[in-house]
């Protein structure tokens, strides 16, 4: 019997260009899944307009932000999930988020509050003996803090932590939590920004990583982002206020 057939995987944010394809890789490697959103009518035609199994697939409403709704959330859902996928994301630009600080409370309540709610309801849930893995899609944003986008990478920068010590609280019971630090995708989230070409990534190829994520916690793809990520780790500061 394929070992994925009673597997069931749980993406919350499920709407964003990777997570549509986390869906459709899930659901061909034999997994269920639940897929969670605030906008549910765009899932349900995802679903529909690629042929997906509709009896693998379930489409709930999910908002980030209203962490109220969280625990019942979690509570009612179908089936408690073997693998979690937080890919919620928000994103305004540098400027705004420090002349408006609405936006920077958006990009702070979906990345990094919203998922701290969520998932530590998720982890804490000890009833759920099948919990093997949590994968939260992060950002090299987050590794230094640069001019152009420190209030975003700020917000997964506290995601990466938050991911690092839920690794350690969780690794008695041998759940694996990973981290995805992910460059430049093409998605609607980064619509009209100016972004070198040869460093962009494919939704699918992106899902790839989540999908068979193996033991490590981060996970960088693409060797191109892999060594950007050493090397922004390992740049002094002076050098670091000297990019953009």
């Amino acid at each position: 019997m394929d070992q994925n057939a009673n597997k069931t995987v749980l993406i919350l944010g499920a709407n964003s260009d990777v997570a549509k394809q986390c869906i459709k890789q899930y659901i061909e490697k034999g997994l269920s899944v639940i897929a969670a959103s605030r906008n549910t009518r765009s899932l349900e035609d995802f679903i529909s307009e690629n042929n997906l199994d509709q009896t693998k697939i379930a489409v709930l409403s999910f908002d980030a932000a209203d962490f109220n709704s969280h625990q019942k959330f979690y509570d009612q859902l179908p089936v408690k999930p073997h693998i979690v996928v937080y890919a919620a994301g928000f994103l305004v630009d540098n400027e705004r988020a420090l002349a408006d600080f609405s936006g920077a409370k958006q990009m702070m309540e979906v990345n990094y509050m919203g998922a701290v709610s969520i998932l530590s309801i998720i982890a804490m849930d000890q009833s759920n003996k099948h919990l093997e893995r949590i994968v939260g899609l992060s950002s090299l944003s987050g590794v230094r803090g640069r001019k152009s986008n420190f209030v975003y990478g700020s917000t997964k920068a506290a995601f990466t932590q938050y991911l690092a010590g839920l690794r350690q609280e969780l690794a008695s019971r041998k759940i694996i939590v990973n981290a995805l630090v992910i460059g430049y995708i093409r998605t609607k989230i980064n619509d009209g920004l100016q972004l070198n070409e040869s460093l962009i990534m494919e939704p699918d190829y992106v899902a790839g990583y989540i999908v068979n994520a193996g033991n490590s916690f981060t996970i960088v793809p693409n060797f191109k982002w892999k060594m950007i990520y050493h090397i922004l780790r390992l740049l002094p500061e002076g050098l670091v206020a000297k990019l953009p």
